[in-house]
């Protein structure tokens, strides 16, 4: 019975970390998506001459810095 019990607890504990997992990167996700956005709006701005090449400059950055962390994935997904 004690065995039984160990995997149930294992393979519970697996589809928690399964889970988390996924949270993560769906947050991650959103984040990039987020920052893409900013550099966008950013862009933009500068552009139409209401933004500066620093804003602009400090949203590519930041979206550098999540990509070297995280990847890119967010940008191939849709």
């Amino acid at each position: 019975m004690s065995g039984f019990l160990d995997r149930a607890k294992e393979q519970a504990q697996s589809a928690l970390n399964q889970g988390k997992q996924k949270v993560d990167e769906v947050q991650q996700q959103r984040a990039g998506n987020d920052l893409l956005r900013k550099l966008g709006a950013a862009y933009y701005a500068e552009r139409h001459g209401t933004g500066t090449p620093q804003a602009t400059g400090d949203a590519l950055h930041a979206l550098e810095a999540h990509i070297a962390l995280h990847g890119d994935g967010f940008l191939h997904s849709s």
